[in-house]
């Protein structure tokens, strides 16, 4: 075999040379001959600790985009224009084949480079009858088995945003080897299970102390639940059938098919019912602290008794990450980030704020003791009011969580109490850095610490056991229609916030069933790197459904504003999914106003923030940049680019 030479940092050397865009490059000659590098336990484990730094980089939840999270690129939140306004490029659609803005390890040439590191350290220790760890015997066959798993995992992150593409199972040695081609995501999945698989049969139940957040047997169970349910979905799963109108490679294979909902269930009820060494569940809620339980980080009440400690605490908590998280990155983001998105009252630059169509998706508690939309046909029997819309019902508390709104206590730049008014001041709609669409992000504040200091913050976790939950109860409602088990166990996450239950008619509907458990995604992941995604695979910017209800906003009034109130008062529901627009709510001055702030009377009103680029198909998946195409003629460009 050829004796290529490495140096125990050839991870960080190859980063070098993906400035040049050659991730399948030969590797650089240097001191350290491979049969060297591979000869002792502790460099290959040095080599595996840095492919989880190379693994990590590739999907941080909290920044996606580097300086923003993909909320601001979907029906979730508006992004500022520091930083070169990363998101509101892609809302524009200025993203091409040649440059995607925001590049933080996420796209193509960075997750083949991890991809190939995972290559080189597998075939590496095989042929190189690497020793196990002197010290603690058994540790190499875990670094094997995380290796296989972080393979698989890039793999994913690849499929996810590109679709078909390239399975790479062998270390790539010259510019010679460039003859891939790309599989249909069906095939790349099964290689993800097949990987996922092998690292589960050589990883433990759970890693403890000095191992802990390194993959384990639940990790592998849990990527193999996300990649049989992805593969599912609609855009992989019936999409010509959902208005999907691109021609890709294996389109002949997205053809419906039910197996497909049936292996995702499965997948999914394994980690639900996945058990430690000790025959205990391996995963359960987070649920320390009661109903009566409302001070923040500094101990303090300072919300109103609308936000519980519980979910303050679950993003957290070490408890919530020991016994809820199923993978997740530690450390994404610094105390900097507090900064990033507090309100301009508190010094900050609300770098990303939640728009209405967000807030429209948290339900609110009926008198009858379950939980509806506020756009269902009861809503305004129930009390609902459109012009005090925070209060006049309460709401989801995961909205109170995640949401700075017009009248919502907040601690003001001392750290005291006080009340949030987007009407005058420093946090007034379009103040300089202030909100766009009249809310502000709470989601993962601790809102006692201060925007510097020492801290770091690990929230949220990449996969967490509602997932799984609603993974399953989404594929026995497709498959059977809805059960008392999947209406059970949504209501179990729904209770651990303190929500009220879904309605009976959940219990025996399939399609009611089927809108609450997409709209559970929705709130319970909200500003957590899914929604992005989701859009995309339920193709709803060509849903039939979103596309009539686009073509009633577009006949509701001559301007923005006017659809926005006009849509929504002529027969409330949510705007369109299309992709299209983002919406928000400000406050007006109003005699008979039910919200009071400062002894002013103010009354809520909706009003059009933006329109936005999605072009179908293009947008669906993300391009290929031009340089790999022209380095492997082999690939195929995705439709539209």
């Amino acid at each position: 075999m050829k004796n290529i030479k490495i140096t125990l940092s050839f991870l960080v050397l190859m980063m070098a040379l993906l400035s040049c865009k050659k991730y399948l490059d030969k590797l650089p000659d240097d001191l350290t001959t491979e049969k060297e590098t591979f000869a002792r336990y502790e460099r290959v484990n040095q080599l595996v600790t840095d492919l989880y730094s190379k693994s990590k980089g590739a999907n941080v939840p909290l920044a996606w985009f580097y300086h923003f999270s993909s909320a601001a690129i979907t029906d979730e939140a508006e992004g500022t224009t520091v930083e070169g306004g990363i998101t509101n490029s892609y809302n524009t659609g200025d993203w091409t084949p040649n440059g995607l803005p925001g590049d933080n390890g996420q796209f193509w040439d960075d997750l083949y480079s991890g991809i190939r590191k995972a290559n080189i350290i597998l075939s590496g220790v095989a042929a190189n009858k690497t020793p196990d760890n002197p010290i603690q015997p058994g540790d190499l066959e875990k670094r094997i088995g995380e290796t296989y798993f972080l393979r698989a995992y890039l793999h994913y992150l690849v499929l996810r945003i590109y679709g078909e593409a390239p399975y790479v199972e062998r270390a790539v040695q010259t510019s010679n080897e460039l003859d891939f081609k790309p599989e249909s995501v069906h095939t790349m999945a099964e290689k993800i299970v097949k990987d996922a698989t092998e690292a589960y049969n050589r990883l433990p139940a759970s890693q403890d102390g000095q191992n802990f957040a390194r993959v384990d047997k639940g990790a592998c169970l849990g990527l193999i639940a996300v990649a049989r349910w992805t593969a599912a979905t609609p855009l992989w799963n019936g999409a010509k059938a959902n208005g999907y109108t691109g021609n890709r490679k294996f389109e002949g294979e997205y053809t419906y098919k039910a197996a497909r909902w049936e292996a995702a269930r499965d997948a999914a009820k394994a980690v639900l019912d996945f058990k430690t060494e000790a025959g205990g569940l391996r995963y359960r809620l987070y649920n320390r602290y009661t109903n009566k339980d409302f001070n923040d980080s500094g101990n303090k009440d300072y919300n109103g008794a609308t936000v519980y400690t519980r979910l303050w605490q679950m993003f957290y908590d070490m408890d919530a990450f020991q016994n809820e998280a199923v993978w997740f990155v530690t450390k994404s983001k610094g105390e900097g980030w507090f900064g990033d998105v507090y309100p301009p009252s508190r010094g900050g630059g609300a770098r990303q704020q939640p728009v209405q169509e967000q807030v429209d998706e948290y339900e609110y508690i009926s008198p009858n003791g379950f939980g509806y939309p506020i756009y269902s046909s009861r809503a305004i029997t129930d009390g609902y009011d459109d012009a005090n819309p925070y209060r006049s019902v309460k709401r989801d508390p995961r909205f109170y969580r995640d949401i700075i709104y017009h009248g919502a206590p907040f601690r003001n730049g001392s750290n005291q109490p006080s009340t949030l008014t987007t009407a005058t001041g420093s946090d007034k709609i379009n103040a300089s850095n202030a909100t766009r669409t009249g809310y502000y992000l709470r989601k993962f504040l601790q809102e006692a610490w201060n925007r510097d200091g020492g801290v770091s913050i690990t929230a949220p976790a990449v996969w967490r056991l509602p997932e799984f939950i609603y993974i399953y109860a989404e594929a026995v409602n497709e498959t059977s229609g809805p059960t008392s088990e999947i209406y059970d166990l949504i209501n179990t996450v729904r209770a651990r916030s303190f929500m009220a239950p879904m309605p009976p008619e959940a219990a025996s509907n399939q399609s009611v069933m089927r809108e609450y458990i997409k709209r559970e995604r929705r709130v319970e992941f909200f500003y957590e790197n899914k929604r992005a995604f989701d859009s995309r695979l339920y193709l709803e910017p060509s849903n039939s459904t979103e596309l009539a209800r686009e073509q009633e906003w577009n006949s509701s009034g001559s301007t923005g504003t006017e659809r926005s109130q006009k849509y929504w008062s002529q027969n409330p529901r949510p705007y369109p999914k299309s992709q299209h627009m983002i919406n928000g709510m400000r406050p007006v001055v109003n005699p008979n106003g039910k919200i009071v702030i400062d002894g002013i009377k103010y009354s809520m009103e909706r009003f059009f923030v933006e329109d936005r680029v999605f072009q179908t198909p293009k947008h669906y998946l993300f391009p290929i940049m031009q340089g790999e195409l022209q380095r492997a003629p082999g690939l195929v460009q995705n439709p539209g680019w």
